[in-house]
């Protein structure tokens, strides 16, 4: 993007939606990595007609846009993201449930797309409705949940999503419906710059027993598998067809390799950890050193889960 284009949508943004409007953002506090570095543009909506009228003018001058979310499962340049970038305000951090007095056994629940995923979870297990809490422990939001077919111990959200609404490139709004979505493994078909803002869910009544119980399990399975007290994006890679990525990882002894201040976990092979002031380009060459070592071994080239995105 050129600098008189960059300088002119700059003030018809701060213009026209204000102070959701800022400049020069450093991007490390709003990532589970604690690493990246600025954004030339960042822009939190808090309303459907701000997120409409921010992607017409995004598109109206040609600009580069990243929707952030809650910033797991991302991978932000050091030297920052050129363009855009979107992290859905306030304003979309709701759930309503639309649950009918004579219809009981399951809920329509409406959420919006910026609220924490864990929030949802634990929510729908105190009124006691099923049907994610696999999810339990999960990092970020729904939409970002969403977006990725997050998945655990079996399940995974496609399973129990509905419809979405979301807004286009060229600021419609638009509803698509589950087969609509392209679910598969971590992944979705949505169109491109498709921005997520609202997720309606299709829970079932469950003794809250059994959800509370299927909780405590998902929570120890991450507790003794996951690392903790050192910042990370999550799974690294996707598991192969039939296979594990973090116990591949392992055999092929890159279980402690460091590259830098980033390391391949002690503690789960699949994670890569931030153990003080790492920077992206260290954990980029370690993820590409562990890619190197399981092909040369195992003939398999394992497929990142994280995004690498910005300026490289």
């Amino acid at each position: 993007m050129q600098a008189e284009v960059r300088t002119t949508l700059k003030t018809q943004l701060r213009r026209t939606l204000g102070p959701c409007v800022r400049f020069d953002v450093g991007l490390a506090r709003y990532t589970s990595f604690r690493i990246g570095g600025p954004a030339d543009i960042f822009v939190e909506p808090n309303t459907l007609e701000e997120l409409q009228v921010l992607m017409r003018l995004v598109t109206e001058y040609g600009a580069p846009c990243f929707l952030l979310g809650g910033g797991t499962n991302v991978l932000v340049s050091d030297k920052g993201v050129r363009g855009v970038v979107i992290r859905l305000g306030r304003g979309f951090d709701y759930a309503e449930w639309g649950v009918q007095p004579e219809q009981t056994q399951t809920a329509q629940v409406r959420v919006g797309a910026g609220r924490s995923l864990g929030q949802f979870v634990r929510e729908a297990a105190r009124k006691g409705y099923g049907g994610v809490e696999f999810a339990e422990g999960i990092p970020g939001r729904v939409g970002g949940g969403l977006l990725m077919n997050a998945g655990a111990f079996g399940s995974e959200l496609s399973e129990v999503v509905e419809t979405i609404t979301g807004v286009t490139h060229t600021g419609q709004s638009l509803r698509l419906s589950n087969p609509s979505i392209g679910f598969a493994y971590r992944t979705t078909a949505l169109p491109p710059q498709f921005i997520v803002s609202e997720v309606v869910f299709r829970l079932r009544q469950k003794p809250r027993v059994s959800i509370t119980s299927a909780m405590q399990q998902a929570r120890k399975k991450r507790n003794r598998s996951q690392p903790h007290g050192y910042p990370n994006a999550g799974s690294i890679f996707k598991n192969p067809p039939g296979r594990y990525a973090g116990r591949m990882i392992e055999a092929v002894g890159c279980k402690g390799s460091r590259q830098g201040q980033a390391q391949v976990s002690e503690q789960h092979a699949n994670f890569i950890v931030n153990t003080g002031g790492a920077t992206a380009s260290q954990v980029w060459r370690l993820i590409e050193q562990v890619q190197r070592q399981v092909w040369q071994e195992e003939r398999v080239w394992l497929e990142p889960e994280v995004r690498r995105v910005g300026e490289w």
